[in-house]
């Protein structure tokens, strides 16, 4: 497996570029967005520094509690003496069809999944609707079933839901929120708070699959071979690493900034540093040309069928060989490991020796893909 190329930018100097070659440079539009300022940029849904700055500023300020502080893909609850689980997103992929799902099996497996990032076995959904004025009904008849099967197949049921409908131009044909509600066992309990020193960092398969899949869908680009979304439900997934090991820290599904942005919120939460072994980190060839064709680089691209673990040094083989038992973890790896050093940073081994900063995006690389 050939190493990920770091994509960074080339930087050019004053002193040889001419006045008219200023001018023409000029003419091009940076990738790393301006201050936010005042207004909202795409930016800000990315999943990265503009999200976080977004949460810090913004939403907790004014609806912060000790429950929607701990800012773990769901909240858990208890009522009755009963641990619930709860979990609300929204999908706005465009386009709406794709190669391995569409913005209906999306939602589904997406909910499901922030559900099961916390333990949680899935039970109920709820799904709404913003329509677009001129939308094919026979569009929405195919997403309406989608979800149906991708809720049958994954034994949870969509009990309740609402429909709107916006003027033409306000909407890109169908957005969907979802909210779940899942169970949660005695004995269970994973956060981005809890990774120690020594801890293992594995990837439950291949990165990048997804956002690149969209990115193909939505330019019209070619490979040799399709590359297809992993959209997923990972419920089953983790109720076979939970059985192997209950030594697993925390969970986190790579969705929005990518295996980055999702290594980095966990570094952040509880101020430890992570090191990464570049090798280990498994991506498909067409996914790793694609992205050296397009600039991007897989740590920041999206997945929707993949997890992030961080569990005890001394249950990581024994976590590694339950993921790679499952039909959804064939391909997981050991990738790293949690340190004391660099509190907060997350860093990258390459193959020449050398390290480099793996950083949360400014910006997005690819907006819209979920």
């Amino acid at each position: 497996m050939r190493p990920i190329t770091n994509t960074g930018a080339t930087s050019l100097h004053s002193d040889s570029v001419s006045k008219d070659e200023t001018k023409d440079l000029a003419a091009f539009s940076c990738p790393v967005p301006l201050p936010a300022g005042e207004r909202i940029l795409l930016g800000h849904g990315s999943g990265g520094k503009l999200s976080a700055d977004l949460l810090k500023n913004v939403f907790l300020p004014a609806l912060g509690n000790p429950v929607l502080n701990r800012l773990e893909d769901q909240a858990i609850v208890s009522l009755n003496g009963v641990r619930l689980a709860i979990t609300t997103d929204s999908f706005v992929v465009k386009p709406l069809i794709f190669r391995g799902g569409d913005v209906g099996s999306l939602a589904v497996h997406g909910t499901i999944n922030d559900l099961a990032m916390g333990g949680a076995e899935p039970l109920w959904l709820s799904a709404a609707f913003i329509l677009e004025e001129g939308l094919p009904i026979e569009t929405l008849r195919r997403v309406v079933g989608s979800m149906h099967e991708a809720a049958a197949n994954a034994g949870v049921e969509i009990v309740t839901g609402d429909t709107k409908v916006v003027e033409k131009g306000s909407a890109d044909g169908i957005f969907v929120n979802t909210t779940g509600i899942g169970l949660v066992r005695e004995g269970i309990s994973l956060s981005a708070a809890q990774a120690r020193p020594g801890d293992a960092i594995l990837v439950s398969g291949m990165l990048g699959d997804h956002g690149i899949a969209i990115l193909a869908e939505r330019e019209g680009l070619q490979f040799e071979t399709a590359v297809q979304s992993d959209s997923a439900p990972l419920h089953t997934l983790v109720a076979s690493l939970l059985e192997a090991t209950r030594e697993v820290r925390c969970l986190r599904d790579p969705t929005r900034g990518g295996l980055s942005s999702t290594l980095n919120e966990i570094a952040a939460s509880s101020g430890v540093g992570m090191e990464l072994e570049e090798t280990s980190i498994p991506v498909r060839e067409e996914v790793r040309d694609a992205c050296e064709m397009l600039g991007l680089d897989p740590l920041y691209v999206a997945n929707e069928g993949k997890l992030v673990a961080i569990v005890a040094p001394a249950s990581a083989e024994a976590a590694l060989r339950a993921l790679q038992n499952h039909p959804l973890g064939k391909d997981a790896r050991i990738i790293g490991r949690v340190t004391s050093e660099h509190p907060r940073m997350v860093v990258m081994r390459t193959p020449f020796g050398t390290t480099r900063i793996v950083d949360m995006l400014t910006g997005d690389q690819l907006p819209r893909i979920c």
